[in-house]
């Protein structure tokens, strides 16, 4: 028997390739009325779902188990099955036994989804059929239902690799790696040992060479890129170009994207898509026209000469860390707090230092934050986003950046990233 655990937008998915290839399942979620429950109910009202709890009756009688990704495998209940020999997987396991065509995968702390669209874009100006899904949003079941795809380019998330065997990508990277999700790993290096299972059996490497800790630690074919001078071929950076070995392939002042966070993420998309074969002009030429997305370092608009910045999917330390020097200002009005994941906070003490001249501070981190950083820049908590907007408005000098980037989750205080930023554009606009 299959029991999907864990309902929402997976386990929906899950749900409905099992109704298409006719394979019995039940269903069980640790929720009383978990997301997509209706859509279930309307296409599989024969299902047995057991909610308010996840079943050890129905797990332990499982022959296989299909784990969404938001379900810890540490649950006592799932413990408890993979001892007793049950099979964990996930959506991204069932999937890669399903298809033959390429598979690039894309992962690490922060950049994910830009390049991952990035990618996508260069492969579709290069004329490639390419689907472009995983923890980017698309749940990639939903994607066997396509005729002809030449090419799947996928974000995973650490949660997804852990439930997957047999990705065996032609490409592969983890883009870079800091403290996150350490509210279910037991510690960072548990952390990184998921986000490395993305490198198992693949063709390519692409890799940073500025952090050995997401090398690859077997041997394969790499590509290589970082911020600095490269070395031999890779992708790096010379004087305001960015560059393939000795060969200047695109100016700064020619890309759209926002900060020097994302130039690195252009050099991975590139090393990525030289690893596919892409034609390299074509790739430059899509770089030129690509603007990013929404959530992440996102201009909002300029009023009365301060510029006001959408970072709402800087979830965790690292990503504001990158959104602050990406911006190169040294009067930056930083907004951020929100729930904590268990992350330790001083990385930023430095960059604040050195970049911020006021923080606001808001949500269930609030105080903690005020507390590492109230002697380095004036600190004040608010209770609101409109209420930051406010004091950030008060506070701005022709000149300013405004920056909303939280180095927190937001289930505190936010249904979601999506909603916290909205809210931000929503105040900065009504200005």
């Amino acid at each position: 028997m299959n029991v999907i655990v864990g309902l929402g937008q997976t386990g929906l998915s899950v749900a409905r390739y099992f109704l298409k290839q006719d394979v019995p399942f039940s269903i069980t979620d640790s929720r009383t009325h978990p997301p997509r429950l209706d859509e279930l109910k309307k296409i599989a009202p024969q299902v047995e779902i057991v909610l308010g709890e996840l079943s050890k009756d129905l797990i332990q009688r499982a022959s296989r188990l299909i784990i969404s990704p938001g379900v810890s495998l540490q649950k006592p209940v799932i413990a408890a099955a993979i001892q007793k020999g049950i099979s964990c997987i996930g959506d991204i396991e069932l999937f890669v036994r399903e298809i033959s065509a390429p598979i690039v995968a894309i992962t690490g702390a922060n950049g994910k989804s830009t390049v991952t669209t990035l990618l996508g874009d260069m492969a579709k100006n290069a004329g490639l059929r390419v689907a472009v899904a995983g923890n980017i949003g698309l749940p990639v079941l939903d994607l066997l239902d396509q005729s002809t795809v030449d090419l799947y380019v996928l974000e995973l998330s650490s949660f997804q690799l852990e439930t997957t065997y047999s990705l065996r990508a032609t490409a592969a990277t983890v883009l870079n790696i800091c403290e996150d999700h350490l509210d279910r790993y037991a510690n960072f290096d548990d952390y990184l040992a998921a986000k490395k299972r993305i490198y198992h059996h693949c063709k390519t490497a692409i890799v940073n060479r500025a952090d050995a800790r997401v090398w690859p630690e077997s041997p394969c074919e790499q590509i290589g890129f970082s911020l600095g001078a490269p070395k031999n071929n890779d992708y790096g950076v010379f004087e305001n170009f960015i560059v393939r070995g000795k060969e200047k392939l695109c100016a700064f002042d020619e890309i759209k994207l926002q900060g020097m966070h994302n130039v690195e993420n252009i050099l991975a998309a590139l090393a990525l898509g030289e690893s596919m074969g892409l034609d390299q002009q074509s790739m430059i030429e899509t770089i030129k026209i690509f603007t990013g997305l929404a959530h992440r370092c996102q201009l909002v608009r300029e009023h009365c000469d301060v510029r006001w910045y959408n970072d709402s999917k800087g979830t965790n330390v690292g990503a504001t860390i990158a959104a602050i020097e990406g911006l190169g200002s040294k009067e930056i009005i930083l907004i951020a707090g929100g729930q904590n994941k268990n992350m330790n906070f001083s990385p930023l003490k430095p960059v604040v230092a050195e970049h911020v001249r006021q923080v606001i501070l808001m949500g269930e981190t609030a105080g903690e934050l005020n507390e590492l950083l109230c002697d380095i820049a004036p600190s004040t908590i608010v209770q609101s986003m409109q209420d930051a907007v406010r004091l950030a408005e008060q506070v701005a000098r022709a000149g300013d950046i405004v920056l909303l980037s939280p180095a927190c989750a937001s289930f505190d205080m936010f249904d979601n990233y999506k909603q916290r930023g909205c809210e931000f554009e929503r105040a900065v606009n009504n200005l």
